[in-house]
C-alpha cells in the first residue's frame, strides 16, 4: 500500500513516515501543496494524509484539487486545528477522516485501515488464485491451507501480482508500487524480490508460479494441471 503523506514539519513527517513504513507501507513525503499535487499526478496512492497548514497553501484548498485529479483515493486530514468547526468543514470538503494531532501512530494507522476497508478501497478483501489465499485486512497469507509467513516487500509483491493474476505487470509498475521516490529501487532488485517470493510460494506447495516475460514484466498464474 502506498501513502502520500503531506506534511511541512520536516521533524513530524520523518518520524511518522518511518513508523507507517515499520506498519507495512510505503511513504513518498512531500512539505508543500504544489509538490503534492504534483505526486498525486504522477503516482498512483491508496490514501492521502494531508496537513492543513502547509506554506504555500491553506489544506482545505488543495484537498478539493486531489479530490479532482484522483476521486477514489481516501484523504485523511492530519492537524492541530481541533475545534468542532474545523472538523466539520474538513469532513464537508471531502476528507475521509479527520485526526488531530498530536496523535498515536497506532491510531492513524487504523483510521488508514479504516478508510482502506471501505466500499471500493483496497483492503477488506480476499485474494485467491489456486492454494493460496491472501486476507488484506490482515496481511496474512494461507498457502496450501497453511499460515505462511512472508517479508513486507513479499507481501507487497504477492498482493500486487494477485490482484493483477494472469496479467502482466510492468516492472515499472512494481517499482511504483513497491518503492517510495526516496528509496529507489537498485538495478535488479525488482529480480531478487520476484526470485526470493517465487521460491518460497514453490517451497510451501503454492500450486500458482510467477512467470518472467523478458522484457515486458512479470505474471502470476495457477500452475496447469
Amino acid at each position: 500500500m502506498r501513502l502520500l503523506y503531506i506534511e511541512d514539519n520536516e521533524k513530524l513527517a520523518l518520524n511518522t513516515s518511518a513508523s507507517l513504513r515499520d506498519a507495512g507501507f510505503v511513504v513518498d513525503v512531500v512539505h508543500t501543496a504544489a509538490d503534492a499535487l504534483h505526486s498525486v499526478k504522477s503516482f498512483e496512492y491508496d490514501t492521502v494524509i494531508l496537513d492543513l497548514g502547509l506554506p504555500d497553501q491553506d489544506g482545505l484548498a488543495v484537498l478539493p484539487m486531489i479530490k479532482i485529479a484522483k476521486p477514489q483515493t481516501p484523504i485523511i486530514i492530519c492537524t492541530a486545528r481541533d475545534t468542532l468547526d474545523d472538523r466539520i468543514k474538513g469532513l464537508n470538503t471531502g476528507s475521509d477522516d479527520y485526526v488531530v494531532k498530536p496523535f498515536a501512530v497506532s491510531e492513524l494507522v487504523a483510521r488508514i485501515n479504516a478508510v482502506l476497508r471501505r466500499p471500493g478501497g483496497a483492503l477488506g478483501m480476499t485474494l485467491t488464485l489456486g492454494n493460496v489465499k491472501y486476507e488484506t485486512a490482515e496481511r496474512s497469507v494461507v498457502v496450501n491451507e497453511v499460515l505462511t509467513r512472508f517479508s513486507k516487500r513479499e507481501l507487497a509483491l504477492l498482493e500486487l501480482l494477485l490482484r493483477r493474476a494472469e496479467r502482466v505487470v510492468s516492472k515499472e509498475a512494481i517499482e511504483n508500487a513497491l518503492y517510495g521516490f526516496d528509496e529507489a529501487a537498485t538495478p535488479n532488485a525488482i529480480e531478487v524480490l520476484t526470485h526470493r517470493l517465487r521460491k518460497k510460494l514453490i517451497d510451501n506447495g503454492a500450486n500458482i508460479k510467477i512467470h518472467n516475460l523478458r522484457g515486458i514484466g512479470y505474471v502470476l498464474q495457477e500452475n496447469s494441471a
